[in-house]
């Protein structure tokens, strides 16, 4: 039996009162947040779609009060959220209804910036870009440039592992990060990684990175930095036909050419973004590729060269190269704003996050068409094509629960097909709670079972980020017999740990 097990004993009233109690003896009032309208705005991070009101939402100062806030929950067994920006799109950061919400957002500080060794050392609230920002005077920047990089911070880029349109030539955050510090649920300080180019013993870094926080709570992080480029280009190639578009992605790479960024985005994505944005798109392309090529001049010329060859001998109808920083950044602003260009044509979307073997790119879209006529809901897809990580964006009204649930079958099925067609559930957004009965097809009830063993290491008692990432075998068994009688699954009724 778990800690979890008995935590409804008490009142959700009396719960509160306990914890507020509790924590108020080590936090300051200020940092405290638990009255309905203070603690609303904290009830989901970007998945909208489900959500849940946390019982105290604490915003610790310093490291000693986040380590004295987790020896208090954990002696106490109440469950911990932690949150970053709370720009992460599959519910990793959903409270839990009887648990604490833990905002790392007043984290943010960059520490230290060390252009000899490029390395920067920031704390977990500090935001993506602000480090490039910072690093720039130094000719340097950090890599990974999810789309969500002028908000989501570093901490929650850890948690995810998140990657970006560059991830492509210059890696994931597991990539681009050497070192990670921060507490057990139990209080105690850890560092995972180090300075050094390898550490003694397990590689727990590569556990941590990715772990949605159900392992630990990171406070600090030491990220890689690299050299701005000389130059940089990006190719927009126009294909009239989704297949031909897929099928170049797979030639570029076969080829030998690593771009910097490689993205597709089909017509009605297009549509959305050049209408928001006017970033100069080809409204008549079934799809779009955008290709950019960094380094020194000559470098950029030859493999730009190379790549309109492959695109062009791809079908490829038409070729624009940016012809300077400007065009080129408008190229990127489109695809950087495909979230928000999505939300300006429906009251909402869900985006799914998967990946495919490159080769399967045209063949996935092909599926995702059919799905439309299927569940009839409308779907824009843009993605990481050198990498085949997709981002279906499933477009409906949440306050139609006929819509809705037609939206939960339709991700649901992108998220099987891409399993069947090699892939995983997921690429770069986490599992969180979107994912979790998908998680059951992909992994079986052993593999499911080493995963629970894996965070019973770290947190024996179950309280860090409960319900989230690996889903229960009466889960998966439910899952298995609504798949029969054509039911759901209920989100927001979560298993416990």
């Amino acid at each position: 039996m778990n800690a979890l097990t008995n935590l409804d004993a008490l009142s959700r009233a009396d719960r509160q009162a306990q914890v507020v109690r509790a924590l108020s003896a080590v936090m300051p009032a200020h940092t405290l947040l638990y009255t309905l309208e203070d603690t609303v705005p904290y009830e989901c991070d970007g998945l909208t779609a489900y959500r849940e009101r946390p019982l105290v939402v604490a915003l610790p100062e310093t490291e000693s009060q986040v380590q004295a806030l987790l020896k208090i929950c954990h002696a106490l067994a109440v469950p911990v959220v932690a949150r970053g920006a709370g720009t992460g799109l599959s519910g990793g950061a959903m409270p839990h209804k009887m648990g604490v919400t833990l905002s790392m957002a007043k984290f943010n500080q960059l520490l230290k910036m060390d252009p000899v060794s490029r390395t920067a050392v920031v704390q977990c609230g500090v935001r993506n870009l602000a480090i490039s920002e910072a690093a720039s005077v130094h000719g340097l920047y950090y890599a990974p440039d999810p789309s969500s990089q002028i908000a989501c911070t570093i901490g929650g880029n850890v948690a995810e592992n998140s990657g970006g349109v560059h991830c492509l030539k210059y890696g994931l955050t597991l990539h681009n990060v050497l070192k990670v510090k921060g507490f057990t649920i139990e209080g105690d300080a850890v560092t995972f990684g180090s300075d050094a180019l390898d550490t003694s013993g397990f590689d727990l870094l590569s556990v941590l990175v990715g772990s949605e926080g159900m392992l630990a709570i990171t406070t600090e992080v030491t990220v890689k930095l690299v050299p701005k480029p000389q130059l940089a280009r990006c190719i927009m190639a126009s294909f009239d036909d989704i297949r031909k578009a897929g099928d170049a992605v797979a030639a570029v790479i076969a080829a030998g050419i690593i771009p910097a960024g490689l993205e597709m985005m089909d017509k009605p994505m297009t549509a959305a973004v050049e209408d928001f944005v006017h970033a100069g798109y080809d409204l008549n392309a079934a799809a779009i590729l955008l290709c950019e090529s960094d380094g020194t001049p000559e470098e950029v010329e030859e493999e730009i060269g190379r790549m309109s060859d492959v695109l062009l001998g791809s079908g490829a109808t038409a070729i624009t190269v940016s012809k300077d920083e400007a065009e080129r950044l408008r190229f990127w602003s489109g695809r950087k704003n495909a979230f928000p260009a999505s939300g300006r044509i429906s009251p909402d979307y869900m985006c799914m996050d998967s990946t495919i073997p490159r080769k399967r790119l045209a063949d996935i879209l092909l599926a995702i068409a059919e799905m439309e006529k299927k569940y009839q809901l409308r779907c824009a897809n843009v993605f990481h094509a050198g990498d085949g990580n997709l981002h279906p964006l499933i477009l409906f009204d949440a306050n139609d629960a006929d819509q809705m649930h037609r939206c939960e079958l339709f991700g649901a099925e992108i998220l099987e097909t891409s399993v069947a067609m090699g892939g995983t559930v997921t690429g770069e957004h986490g599992v969180g709670i979107e994912k979790l009965n998908s998680m059951c097809v992909q992994f079986s009830t052993e593999e499911n079972a080493q995963m629970f063993a894996l965070k019973k290491a770290f947190d024996p008692l179950g309280l860090l980020n409960p319900g989230k990432v690996i889903p229960t075998h009466n889960r998966c068994a439910e899952y298995g017999k609504m798949l029969v009688r054509g039911g759901k699954i209920s989100h927001p009724d979560l298993p416990r740990f």
